[in-house]
């Protein structure tokens, strides 16, 4: 077992703690539905059957991501029995169905980052190794068929990308979405996600980091739109385009040092804490594509040891508005850490 695989291990209990908590905590649920009327008082239970814990809709649906991710990689039998049991239950072909319809009733509903995690989570389901959560997979093709369908008419109708730091950003939700589609089979998906990320961001050069970082962002903007890139471009032409997009960066800026959350029991604050470790998955993600011979790997490299040390504790911590989500920011850098390590 690699050093990476040993980190890994030694926190997969508990973000299967958090997990399975978070997974089957309904309330309190910050319900982002619109209403249409005075008898249109549904609880979320009923509106989202499979995805009406952990605080909100999307992270509840990658909070299922981090389950059946963690079953995958492996568990005490116990644990590992409960959240195959949640995932089972919540996420029945029935539940899937209710929630396709209601993605189709109300097409900008979690737009585009409940959309990238609820792909995120189908290709999970589909390539587990698994059987009884690969068993889950064909409930899941009546909703990828939906996002598909809200993922192209998106971005043929936007003559601009979403660049700010939290939950609209559409470098992140692009990337997601991408990678996602490829692991599906869906081709032409991807091809236009490829085509989006290419109109949207290919010209981009001398990225501003040093007015990143506003008081409640959980990504950043540059890093999130390189880590996209690096998975549209052919190696080269990534290269080429991340010296011109990164040209800002140094060693010891503020975009690679850890952040200062004075509160955390601030909602919006400990979105910093999702920065530190988001940061540190497409910083290790962009270094590996770059690969070691370029100065600007070394640099990305190293902060991302830091930045993902930065934000573990505050995932597994007591504080709801923390652990609700932050594990899967968490999980995500560390598997970013054990590809490059490979």
């Amino acid at each position: 077992m690699s050093h990476s695989d040993l980190a890994r291990a030694a926190w997969a209990d508990r973000f299967a703690a958090v997990a399975v908590e978070n997974t089957t905590r309904e309330y309190p649920y910050a319900a982002h539905h619109t209403t249409s009327g005075p008898d249109d008082r549904a609880l979320p239970v009923e509106l989202h059957p499979a995805f009406a814990t952990s605080y909100d809709w999307h992270s509840s649906v990658h909070m299922h991501w981090l389950a059946a991710r963690l079953v995958a990689f492996g568990l005490p039998t116990g644990l590992e029995a409960r959240l195959t049991s949640v995932l089972q239950a919540h996420l029945s072909a029935d539940h899937l169905a209710t929630e396709a319809a209601y993605l189709r009733g109300t097409p900008h509903y979690e737009r585009p980052y409940g959309w990238a995690w609820l792909m995120r989570l189908a290709a999970e389901v589909t390539a587990s190794e698994v059987l009884a959560i690969r068993s889950l997979a064909p409930g899941f093709v009546p909703l990828v068929d939906v996002v598909e369908e809200l993922v192209t008419n998106w971005v043929d109708g936007a003559a601009h990308p979403v660049r700010h730091g939290v939950h609209a950003n559409s470098a992140f939700g692009l990337l997601l979405v991408l990678e996602a589609a490829r692991s599906l089979g869906r081709d032409e998906l991807a091809a236009t996600c490829e085509r989006a990320a290419r109109q949207w961001f290919g010209d981009d050069a001398g990225w501003p980091f040093a007015w990143e970082r506003s008081g409640h962002d959980f990504l950043s903007a540059g890093l999130a739109e390189a880590d996209l890139m690096r998975a549209v471009l052919p190696a080269a032409e990534f290269a080429r385009w991340a010296r011109a997009f990164l040209s800002e960066v140094q060693p010891g800026d503020a975009i690679l040092s850890s952040t200062t959350v004075r509160d955390e029991n601030d909602p919006q604050q400990v979105h910093l804490f999702g920065l530190d470790l988001s940061r540190a998955g497409s910083a290790r993600r962009i270094a590996d594509a770059l690969g070691d011979g370029e100065p600007l790997a070394a640099v990305l490299d190293d902060a991302a040891d830091r930045l993902l040390a930065s934000g573990l504790a505050a995932s597994v911590g007591e504080e709801y508005y923390s652990t609700h989500w932050l594990a899967s920011f968490a999980w995500d850098a560390m598997e970013a850490r054990e590809h490059a390590a490979r």
